[in-house]
């Protein structure tokens, strides 16, 4: 694969690899930081504001043709109170991810695609502790759906980053 230079944002180091993992800010780091502690409940992983709207951090893969590693993108999907219950009580559990859902859950991330990705429809597959859901789109004409499905190339991937970074 060919080089690409880039310097993180976050601890300022140069890396030579093509990005391939993106995150976006939460729920909660869109509230007026004076609105945070009074409407939200929140960690890395999941949330609650203003007692009833609940969500969970997770990854949607899309394989990268010819690579191993996948694109990932770490989003944000709401989920019904009462999966957002039965997700918390296996939360510690080593088998949760056997014994736990799949919850039907909406997109509330939007990613660089030109058609929003937020409110897509999606279900959350809980993994073994330590790692976070992935978030399966529902199968459409969505390009992320799309993508998801059948996978994307390098090229994909650089011009995803340079977009990206770009900003």
């Amino acid at each position: 694969m060919a080089l690409y230079r880039w310097s993180c944002a976050c601890c300022g180091v140069e890396h030579d690899e093509l990005p391939t993992c993106w995150s976006v800010p939460s729920p909660f780091d869109l509230l007026p930081e004076e609105e945070r502690e009074r409407r939200a409940i929140f960690n890395r992983d999941s949330g609650i504001l203003d007692d009833k709207t609940f969500y969970v951090r997770g990854g949607i893969y899309i394989p990268i043709h010819g690579m191993d590693e996948p694109l990932a993108w770490d989003v944000w999907v709401s989920l019904s109170e009462a999966s957002w219950n039965a997700m918390a009580e296996t939360w510690d559990d080593p088998d949760r991810h056997e014994t736990t859902g799949p919850f039907f859950g909406w997109l509330h991330s939007s990613l660089p695609y030109a058609e929003e990705t937020r409110s897509l429809k999606t279900m959350v597959h809980i993994q073994p502790p330590g790692q976070i859901p992935w978030i399966e789109v529902e199968p459409t004409a969505h390009p992320l759906a799309i993508e998801q499905e059948f996978g994307v190339t390098v090229e994909r991937v650089a011009e995803i980053a340079a977009r990206l970074l770009a900003h």
